[in-house]
């Protein structure tokens, strides 16, 4: 779902064009770049029901895809996490070029495989990146970057999800940030369960807002 204030931008990165959805409520605190995960888009309804309960908080969203559909069709690349990072590293550049966008304090959503770009993208960008939150995250896909991430994280996990939570606490003991792991009770990796996937939005902007709008 697009929402009505939002506009879908062709964005150039490494010789290639990734398509973006960018909105940006007027007098926002902060702007949120979401990473999806392998074999989804910036389509992904969840992505978009967190986004769309981030801008009611009154935060700026940017979902966009990491591959172009020509690349997507090789399965090995929605697993190449430091392309995917360079990708989600350029497009937070591009936001500094939108007038909308420029200046605003960033934070990263990522989901399964886009929350290890998320978090090496922060280990990246200590001074510029305020906030991280993943969702269902396999950040143990980023274990060479935890004790790097400067960022503000927060992991929400689904508790029958016991694979990636187990990974979840390894890597948050890692973390040397401000950090919380955050279980949402009987929730699956999709989160598809009543009330499951409100909770991940909700919890996620609690930590986006007070982040993200401490600096302004």
């Amino acid at each position: 779902m697009v929402a009505e204030s939002e506009t879908v931008y062709l964005i150039p990165v490494d010789g290639v064009t990734l398509e973006g959805q960018l909105a940006v409520p007027d007098g926002a605190t902060g702007l949120v770049v979401f990473a999806h995960g392998s074999g989804s888009s910036r389509h992904s309804p969840r992505n978009n029901y967190v986004a769309e309960t981030l801008r009611d908080r009154g935060l700026g969203t940017l979902l966009f895809d990491l591959l172009t559909e020509r690349e997507d069709q090789r399965r090995e690349n929605r697993f190449e996490i430091p392309l995917l990072t360079d990708r989600l590293v350029a497009v937070t550049e591009w936001t500094r070029e939108r007038l909308d966008a420029a200046g605003l304090p960033i934070g990263y959503f990522g989901s399964s495989t886009g929350a290890a770009a998320a978090l090496r993208g922060a280990a990246r960008r200590p001074d510029e990146i305020e906030a991280v939150v993943s969702r269902g995250g396999r950040v143990d896909m980023a274990e060479e970057a935890l004790d790097s991430v400067r960022a503000a994280t927060l992991f929400v996990v689904g508790g029958a999800d016991h694979d990636v939570l187990a990974l979840n606490e390894d890597a948050y003991d890692r973390l040397r940030c401000e950090k919380e792991l955050h279980v949402v009770p009987g929730a699956g990796h999709l989160f598809e369960g009543p009330g499951e996937l409100e909770a991940v939005a909700e919890r996620a902007g609690e930590w986006f807002e007070r982040r993200l709008g401490r600096r302004r």
